[in-house]
């Protein structure tokens, strides 16, 4: 540690600390456009600038270590102040410089109010400028679908040149020119090709970056905001939902260090257009081959006079993406009354919830990442299906302490990386010792084995898990305290269904689906399903999606903005989503859906809220009520699931997210994330298409 006074107060601080991390740590607000956290540092905006004791002029405390202070001439700690005389001059000088050629258009600008040029306007601004010049113009630039441009109001920070190179591994944005002919842009004016790309209008620090779906939609002060946790993918990124009135307006990130530090993927922030249309708004019956609406008891009348004439056990439940834990134990507590186990969570068939729970959570953590040297990937494309987490492995492969394997489908990744193989005979190779990898896994200190949600959705599913799990276990990713054997979900919802046990015991799902099997099937909000035909559908949902075409009753749910709802991340930590809005028209909560029609078939659940709902949840399963906590595996039973083996298929391993922008109902109803998709498929590249 070392020893400075910052403003007459005396502070420790480590030696690798920046002067501005140190006069933070000390109290002291020093401004900055620059400067990020979570960047490699510039040093070009110079609005950090502090006095050091004996120096001839201001230095910039962004680049200045601690470790490069000099100490008084009698050996006293080195003296940094950050308010006197000089360096409000300074930052004031700095800050007339910048608005030399900043237009004045704040009442048009969409960072209005979210600006950080307005708010340290006001500390270091003066009302007059002694510069009579034309402000400079500069044309503005195509990024894409996401992010709009009005480069006239750029500083010049490089912010988005760093975070697209660094965090997000698409170099694609730079800065051409010098001097006042200096200009930030895509090197060939085409659109950004990065899943993170949304992030740019966050870490802008004026609003030359702005986005483009919420362009002139409403002003910061107008919004209710709401924090809740994302559910897109299965990484649960804390988010904050601003709305309007009734209306989702935006998705902005939380800051999580544990989860998604404070990036969010293009997805959870863009896909809100889609939680407007295509809405299920009213019960439909199919009468005739054909859906008409119908009233709430005309829809339960349907499915009870179909219920009452068949056996409990030809009903089955198929849980989709999105279902939080309240909905799927309420449905499974139904099937149970009508004497059924015939329960399956999409994607989910290869896991055992009675193998333990190591079997099938992210045991390493997703901060576990950045202690980890060694990291096999089989059957997974992070980049698509967690891109959170694909950063999180990016940041650490940048360190230079982490080797990648990849066994799998070729793909960019945003990291150099040994590819294994394609499919099962590199796996099995690699578990034989027979490729080079092996050492590198043997020789790691923290090795992680990630499988990936593709393999496991196939049928040999299971003896993938197993052989997964041994390579785990023989090569030293499990031992002591540390666990590395890690399944990536790419769902939100299916660590929370084989937590509360809502695929086990009864046909799995190719089996429901499979003709004669079942008379009734429930589906909640599972639309990557194709029915039997003869099967009698009732579909629990949002949106008139796949699941909705093929229903015979369809019961409208609300989305995951729209109800509070427990989910578990693929680490197993347990969230909260919070309402920030009510469903529309007749559409009710999934969990309340469920109790009324427990009321008409005469199967009566017990909980008339949802807190008593929550109750029931808890008692059986005690960890779901430990909010943002994980319930960690017991690394033994990952040495019983190692030694099941199997035989598995030689067809190569393919990601489960071919497309990742139309990966559920709600993304496939947004606009915008058709437009990405087109976009990433190369329909549309620059801006003259």
């Amino acid at each position: 540690m070392t020893k400075l006074i910052v403003d007459g107060k005396e502070i420790d601080v480590p030696a690798e600390y920046t002067l501005l991390q140190a006069c933070e740590a000390a109290g002291a607000e020093i401004p900055r456009f620059c400067y990020h956290e979570r960047l490699s540092i510039a040093g070009n905006c110079r609005m950090c600038l502090v006095e050091v004791k004996g120096g001839p002029k201001p230095v910039a405390s962004c680049a200045w270590g601690v470790r490069d202070c000099r100490p008084g001439p009698n050996g006293e700690p080195p003296e940094i102040s950050t308010r006197s005389l000089m360096v409000k001059k300074a930052r004031e000088g700095v800050m007339e410089f910048l608005l030399i050629n900043h237009p004045l258009d704040c009442p048009i600008c969409d960072q209005g109010g979210e600006c950080d040029l307005q708010d340290q306007a006001m500390g270091y601004g003066v009302d007059t400028s002694r510069f009579a010049e034309n402000k400079r113009a500069v044309e503005d630039k195509y990024l894409g679908a996401l992010v709009k441009t009005s480069m006239n109001r750029c500083i010049q920070c490089t912010r988005c040149v760093r975070f697209s190179a660094e965090v997000c591994g698409a170099p694609e944005m730079g800065a051409t020119g010098r001097g006042e002919d200096m200009e930030i842009t895509t090197y060939l004016e085409s659109a950004l090709t990065s899943e993170l790309q949304g992030n740019l209008v966050d870490i802008c620090p004026v609003g030359a970056l702005t986005s483009k779906p919420y362009a002139f939609a409403a002003r910061p002060w107008e919004l209710g905001k709401t924090q809740s946790i994302d559910v897109m993918d299965g990484v649960g990124s804390a988010i904050r939902v601003d709305t309007r009135g009734r209306e989702v307006m935006r998705i902005l990130p939380r800051v999580n260090e544990a989860v998604n530090e404070e990036w969010i993927s293009d997805k959870t922030r863009h896909v809100v257009d889609g939680l407007r249309t295509q809405r299920l708004d009213r019960p439909y019956i199919r009468e005739n081959g054909q859906l008409r609406a119908a009233s709430w008891p005309e829809a339960f009348a349907a499915i009870a006079a179909k219920a009452a004439r068949i056996d409990g056990k030809r009903i089955g439940a198929i849980a989709g993406d999105l279902a939080a834990v309240e909905e799927m134990f309420a449905l499974k507590e139904l099937l149970a009354k009508c004497g059924s186990s015939n329960l399956a969570v999409q994607g989910g068939d290869a896991f055992d919830p009675g193998a333990g729970r190591a079997s099938y959570i992210f045991n390493p953590t997703i901060a576990g990442i950045e202690q980890a040297d060694a990291l096999l990937i089989i059957g997974s494309n992070p980049r698509k299906e967690a891109a959170i987490i694909n950063a999180r492995i990016r940041k650490r492969w940048r360190s230079g302490q982490l080797r990648i394997g990849v066994i799998g489908a070729k793909a960019n990744l945003t990291y150099s990386h040994d590819y294994i193989g394609a499919g099962a005979d590199s796996l099995s190779a690699l578990a034989a010792g027979k490729h080079s990898f092996a050492s590198v896994l043997k020789g790691a200190k923290n090795p992680i084995v990630l499988i990936g949600a593709g393999p496991l959705a196939r049928q040999d599913g299971a003896a993938v898990l197993a052989l997964a799990a041994k390579i785990a276990t023989d090569f030293g990713a499990v031992k002591g305290d540390w666990n590395g054997f890690g399944v990536l979900h790419d769902t939100a919802s299916r660590v929370g269904a084989l937590d509360i046990g809502f695929a086990a015991g009864g046909l799995s799902t190719a089996q429901m689906t499979t003709f004669g099997t079942l008379d009734v099937l429930f589906l909640l909000g599972a639309d990557e399903i194709k029915p039997a035909d003869g099967t009698f559908v009732v579909y629990i949902g949002t949106h008139g999606d796949r699941g909705a075409h093929r229903a015979d009753v369809i019961l409208p749910g609300a989305a995951y903005t729209e109800k509070q709802g427990l989910y578990v991340n693929t680490e197993g930590r347990v969230q909260m989503a919070n309402r920030a809005a009510f469903p529309p028209g007749e559409a009710r909560e999934d969990w309340a859906i469920i109790r009324a029609l427990s009321d008409v078939l005469g199967k009566k659940l017990p909980f008339d809220s949802v807190g008593a709902l929550r109750q029931a949840i808890f008692k059986a399963v005690p960890h779901l009520m430990r909010i943002d906590q994980i319930e960690t595996g017991n690394a033994a039973d990952l040495k019983a699931l190692g030694s099941k083996g199997g035989n598995i298929d030689k067809a190569p391993f393919k990601t489960s997210v071919e497309d990742f922008y139309l990966t559920n109902p709600i993304a496939r109803a947004s606009a915008v994330m058709a437009e990405c998709s087109r976009l990433a498929s190369g329909q549309m590249l620059t801006a003259a298409e």
